[in-house]
């Protein structure tokens, strides 16, 4: 499976939308990476469905949605009629994943589950066969712009070994051209990526750099 590079628009600029998701599909991006956060799960607060809602009629590119939010099942029909084409959720944050999970399916698009730093891999293997993707967090999920938690690299072997082959493992959280090649290299096929991209001096250099 080729890597998937997914820019998090949470470092985007948020006057020039539309110009920057522009120039991350140029430089051959194919997903668009968006951080919900709603000040209880995570301490900060971002985007909600409008956002999302907008960013449907202005592009084409995939929107991998990512909800760092209490009580996910309450918000997985407004993102999906938004135009999610993944919603992921925490892990942590639902008290029924199972459910979450299908909910998100029963909308005929792809469902995600994510895991914090301090959460075992172990944790989520019952979820393994039903979901498309799982995102690993290599920062503690709530600000951009924070350095790479080795440690939990390790995780993505992990996973890896006991999930099927067509599962998408999706890393999130100082990732760079660095990094990036440290998760690909145990398996990780799907990279998030915001100040590294979106603070760069050359945009369409950074995106190639992850993709190679």
């Amino acid at each position: 499976m080729s890597i998937i590079v997914s820019p998090s628009i949470l470092s985007a600029d948020f006057a020039n939308l539309e110009r920057d998701i522009n120039l991350v599909k140029d430089a051959g991006a194919k997903w668009l990476h968006i951080d919900v956060m709603d000040g209880h799960f995570v301490p900060n607060i971002t985007i909600g469905v409008p956002v999302v809602k907008s960013l449907r009629k202005v592009t084409d590119l995939f929107l991998d949605v990512h909800l760092m939010i209490e009580n996910p099942e309450k918000f997985i029909k407004p993102f999906a009629d938004a135009g999610s084409d993944l919603i992921t959720f925490h892990y942590e944050a639902a008290k029924k994943p199972a459910e979450v999970i299908s909910m998100i399916q029963d909308f005929g698009i792809k469902a995600g589950i994510s895991i914090k730093p301090n959460t075992q891999p172990e944790e989520i293997f019952p979820y393994l066969s039903n979901v498309d993707l799982v995102l690993v967090m290599t920062v503690e999920p709530g600000f951009g712009g924070q350095s790479f938690i080795h440690e939990c690299a390790s995780k993505i072997p992990v996973i890896k070994e006991n999930a099927p082959e067509s599962l998408i493992i999706q890393v999130d959280g100082g990732i760079n051209n660095v990094t990036s090649k440290i998760c690909t290299s145990l398996g990780a096929n799907s990279l998030v990526a915001g100040s590294y991209i979106f603070n760069s001096d050359n945009i369409n250099k950074a995106v190639q750099s992850l993709l190679n």
